[in-house]
Order: structure tokens, then C-alpha cells, then sequence
């Protein structure tokens, strides 16, 4: 059996996460209603999974998850809220999932199955991520399926379009709330601008090619179609280009 400890200041959360559970393999070990309370549970019994809640008295959910994350062989956390504007934080402190409430039983199956797969390298890899070493940046973006964190260098090339960005990546297409400027600032050094409204993902630049109309478009691995270039900004895209390899 798989040892799971659920985290939620309300009672009525618990109980429906502990009948989803029912006549599975996971075994609710224990139960905590606050952060403080969720740590002291976790040391005694051990589990392999915690399904954390993030707003909680005393710690919340995502200073539990910054503690446990620091432990030599950490318990896999999914995150349960009703709040998806801590998405970004959450992986940051290296959680393995990010379900939002109302939860149905198959996304957590998913979720768990994912976190049980999870071997004790995997873990040793994952502090050592924490500890600054070898990890690889992504943007968190919330869509119709939920949360999803693409990492950086599967996202070709990113597009404003009114209020929302759409990340183009090698498994197709998300949305994202965050502004443009924004993303191009996280995304730095990984990514050129070539329109006000467009970055593209520097390593994926196949060619710049003038147009009988006398603009510039670039051409990237994996994309059937060619972006304009702007004016004011073909000059950074030769200079790039121009770059030794």
C-alpha cells in the first residue's frame, strides 16, 4: 500500500479526498488540519504522498512543501485548493501536481499514480534542483485542462493576442494569463523578440529570410508557418544570427 496523508483546515475536504480513495491502493495513514500540525504528522508516519491544501492556519501549504522539501527523502506533494493563482509558487517549492477543487477522482488518480512513479533518484534529483543545481526553467500556464508547466525548451515560440499569450510548444497549444512582458522578462536569455507581440525560442531559429515586399520573417524548427520580423528589431535578430555557434 501506498502511505498518503491529507492536509485540509476543512473537514468535509478530507472526507471527500478519503472517498475518492476508497478501495484503491493508497492508504490514508493520517490526517492534519493545519501546517504546523501537517509536519508533525508527516515525521511520525512517513508517507509517500501528501495531499496538501495551501490556505491553512499557522504554516500554509506552500511553507509545508518548502519544509519537506529540504528533507533527504521527500514525501511527493500534490497540491488540493480551491485557488489557482498559487500555481507558479507551488512548483516552485517542487510540487508533483496541482488539482483544483472541485476534485474529480480520475485527476487524482492521474496525480497520484505520476507521484508514485517518483523513485528515490528522481527524489535525490529533485533536491538537488532545489539546491539551484541543474534546473531547467518552465512556464506555468492555466488552461482548460488545468495547470501545466511546459518547460522552456519545448516552447517554440509565444504570441499576444488581446488579453492572453498563447504558448506554441512541441505538444501543441496553451494560454496564458501572464502578460507578454512579463514571460519575456522570466524567459531571458532563452528568447528573442521579433514583433511587439511575439517571442520565439532562440534555439529553434532556422532562418531569417527576406520577402519580395521587402519584410523580414524568420522560420523555426517544427513550425510550418514563417513569423514576421519587425522592422526595428531585424537588427537583433542578424546580430543573434550572426553570433558564432
Amino acid at each position: 500500500m501506498t502511505k498518503v496523508i491529507i492536509v485540509d483546515d476543512e473537514p468535509l475536504a478530507r472526507e471527500r479526498l478519503k472517498r475518492l480513495l476508497l478501495d484503491t491502493h493508497y492508504e490514508v495513514c493520517a490526517e492534519a488540519a493545519g501546517g504546523d500540525e501537517a509536519l508533525e504528522r508527516i515525521r511520525l508516519h512517513t508517507p509517500d504522498i501528501v495531499l496538501l491544501d495551501i490556505r491553512m492556519p499557522g504554516k500554509d501549504g506552500l511553507e509545508v512543501a518548502a519544509e519537506l522539501a529540504q528533507h533527504p527523502q521527500p514525501p511527493a506533494v500534490i497540491f488540493t485548493t480551491a485557488y489557482d493563482e498559487y500555481a507558479i509558487q507551488a512548483f516552485r517549492v517542487r510540487a508533483q501536481d496541482y488539482l483544483l477543487k472541485p476534485i474529480r477522482r480520475e485527476d487524482l488518480m492521474r496525480a497520484l499514480q505520476n507521484a508514485t512513479q517518483v523513485n528515490r533518484a528522481q527524489l535525490q534529483s529533485l533536491k538537488q534542483e532545489i539546491n539551484g543545481q541543474d534546473e531547467e526553467p518552465a512556464v506555468v500556464c492555466r488552461s482548460s485542462r488545468g495547470i501545466e508547466r511546459i518547460k522552456i525548451s519545448d516552447i517554440l515560440y509565444l504570441q499576444a493576442e488581446h488579453k492572453y499569450v498563447t504558448v506554441f510548444h512541441t505538444q501543441g497549444e496553451t494560454l496564458s494569463d501572464q502578460p507578454l512582458k512579463e514571460l519575456e522578462q522570466a524567459l531571458n536569455p532563452h528568447f528573442l523578440r521579433i514583433h511587439r507581440n511575439t517571442l520565439i525560442n532562440r534555439h529553434y531559429i532556422e532562418i531569417l529570410q527576406r520577402r519580395h515586399d521587402g519584410h523580414y520573417e524568420v522560420r523555426l524548427r517544427g513550425v510550418r508557418e514563417a513569423l514576421p520580423v519587425s522592422r526595428r528589431l531585424v537588427t537583433e535578430v542578424k546580430q543573434f544570427l550572426a553570433q558564432p555557434t
